[in-house]
């Protein structure tokens, strides 16, 4: 991931650094409940802690190593060896290489999880506050991009919110699908180790066991991990989507925050441009692509093949980072965001009363006029104000046909902006809480 697109917390998870110091604290509880079940001595289990628990392992040895051996787990062992001294002899005692690789890499994905639940939740409370704040702002809401009928601006950020809301849930389910821990040995047999080897180190990574594992984590499970990271980035692409319309000069209902001294073009002076939206626009689109390798990583050979390995050395820390990046950045976006009320009344103006012909329609209705007939009069009415002869109310209360069955006293009563407002309070609610 490139560092324009990345924070210091999230990457620091998938550092050489930190990797090797996770494959460090597996190998080192492993040794300790070996030590327990009498298969090494418990001098030696404390041998590795002593000499390794503070010790800084070197990246550039570690990879000068793995370019003699061509195994990365050997090279850390062999390290590793170099620190602890002859002790090391009983590290790795019955495990093979993807006992540490696949705990590890659920270790990593389970921290990740917690920073971006985090992340989440700066975004939902971004979004509350300013539901809350335009909870009665009217606004126009739009079907196919056409206005519709009205709505109101905090309404669509509760929305947002409670799609969040599930987005969070997701997290929250994908992390504890991913935290396992599998020790089990070459095949998943356990032959050379105790089970009860990978429920210490599970107990002690803050992990769950792999009930069955053929030698490396069924990989169905980061597949769900991935998949759950791409709805979330597809979410982020809706809400940048919204602010982009909004955002558009020609709407204007809303807009990014414009800092001084900021400039929108090299070209033109004047530009304000949403530059953060359409960031987050593209981001969820690199998340999502990291999906579909994620589900053809499922099918491995047999027990154990490394196809899978390459694929999730780039997107286990480019999802994770990308995604983390673009939650802080939107819940930023919407606490600053700048929105225009007038502006919303002004469009909602705009077609002439249009948006309200559906309760036109629904009245004529319940006069007695056929649905058919009922739809014909307030589509001919409309399609002129459309052209611009006049607004929906006087082409309607000029129509004989349309006051033989509404009185113009009754037609006014249709025109109110704040019939379509009466439920907001139940909405916000069943989003909310009471």
């Amino acid at each position: 991931m490139i560092p324009r697109y990345a924070r210091a917390e999230m990457t620091r998870i998938w550092s050489p650094e930190e990797k090797f110091r996770i494959w460090f604290e597996i190998e080192a509880h492993a040794a300790d409940a070996q030590a327990a079940l009498g298969v090494i001595p418990k001098e030696a289990a404390q041998k590795v802690w002593e000499k390794g628990r503070d010790a800084v392992f070197d990246v550039e040895r570690i990879d000068a190593i793995e370019r003699e051996v061509k195994h990365d787990v050997i090279a850390f062992l062999t390290h590793l060896a170099e620190i602890v001294g002859p002790e090391a002899r009983f590290v790795h005692q019955g495990m093979t290489s993807s006992d540490v690789l696949d705990t590890c890499l659920s270790v990593q994905l389970a921290r990740a999880s917690d920073m971006l639940i985090a992340d989440t939740d700066m975004l939902l409370a971004a979004l509350k506050r300013r539901a809350v704040e335009f909870k009665h702002s009217a606004t126009i809401g739009r079907s196919h991009g056409i206005h519709a009928e009205p709505t109101t601006f905090g309404l669509k950020l509760a929305g947002f919110y409670a799609e969040f809301a599930r987005a969070r849930a997701r997290l929250c389910a994908a992390r504890d699908e991913i935290a396992v821990c599998a020790i089990s040995g070459a095949v998943g047999t356990f032959a050379n180790i105790d089970p009860r080897v990978e429920a210490h180190v599970a107990t002690k990574m803050g992990l769950k066991i792999e009930p069955i594992s053929t030698q490396v984590i069924p990989r169905d499970r980061h597949a769900a991990f991935f998949a759950a990271l791409g709805v979330v980035a597809a979410s982020l692409e809706r809400l940048a989507v919204e602010i982009r319309h909004l955002q558009r000069t020609e709407v204007l209902e809303a807009e990014e925050y414009f800092s001084e001294g900021q400039k929108g073009s090299s070209a033109m002076p004047h530009k304000r441009n949403p530059v953060l939206t359409e960031n987050l626009t593209g981001l969820a689109r690199m998340v999502r692509a990291f999906v579909t390798p994620a589900l053809e990583n499922v099918a491995l050979w047999h027990e154990r093949d490394i196809s899978h390995s390459s694929v999730e050395r780039f997107i286990g820390p480019d999802a994770t980072i990308t995604l983390d990046f673009a939650l802080v950045r939107a819940a930023g976006v919407i606490e600053k965001l700048r929105v225009y009320p007038e502006r919303m009344q002004e469009n909602l103006d705009r077609t002439r009363g249009l948006v309200h012909s559906q309760r036109v329609l629904l009245a004529l209705t319940q006069a007695g006029v056929s649905r058919e007939e009922a739809y014909r009069l307030v589509q001919r009415n409309a399609m002129r104000a459309w052209n611009g002869e006049g607004s929906l109310l006087d082409l309607l209360a000029a129509d004989k046909d349309v006051t033989q069955a509404l009185p113009q006293a009754r037609l006014e009563q249709l025109f109110d902006l704040d019939y379509h407002f009466k439920h907001v309070d139940a909405i916000f609610t069943r989003v909310f809480g009471a």
